[in-house]
């Protein structure tokens, strides 16, 4: 099934959803995945590869991370070439002062906002989905 394009109806349909927990960003120089841990995302660069984790998992495994995130999942079935829909919530969560972390996946955007800001970080998104025309 092909995800929505028309970007009013993906703001208008966003449903965000405030997961459970705490997720950190870390990274493997040596590309290996500490046992036990569950993997949320996952990014490989030339220093090494990034993972997105619950914040529990890294400390177990001793991993260093700087930064404490949110988890927000958008409800809408976007599709990967829909044009606007970033730049959309981007925007409206900068202007609240509001950083966000985006992963695309294959059904959903899922933005990482950090764990202080994830209350307003809603609010936010769902005045920018009730103002969709």
């Amino acid at each position: 099934m092909a995800g929505e394009t028309a970007l009013a109806t993906l703001i208008r349909s966003m449903s965000p959803h405030l997961n459970d927990g705490e997720y950190v960003f870390c990274t493997l120089p040596d590309q290996r995945i500490p046992a036990g841990c569950e993997v949320i995302g996952s990014f490989r660069e030339q220093e090494g590869l990034t993972v997105i984790l619950e914040r529990q998992q890294a400390e177990q495994a001793g991993l260093a991370f700087d930064y404490v995130a949110a988890w927000i999942t958008l409800n809408v079935h976007s599709a990967l070439e829909a044009v606007g829909l970033t730049a959309a919530f981007a925007s409206a969560l900068g202007q609240a002062g509001i950083s966000c972390n985006v992963i695309a996946g294959y059904y959903h955007d899922h933005l990482f906002v950090g764990r202080a800001d994830a209350e307003r970080a809603m609010q936010v998104l769902r005045r920018l989905a009730a103002g969709a025309e």
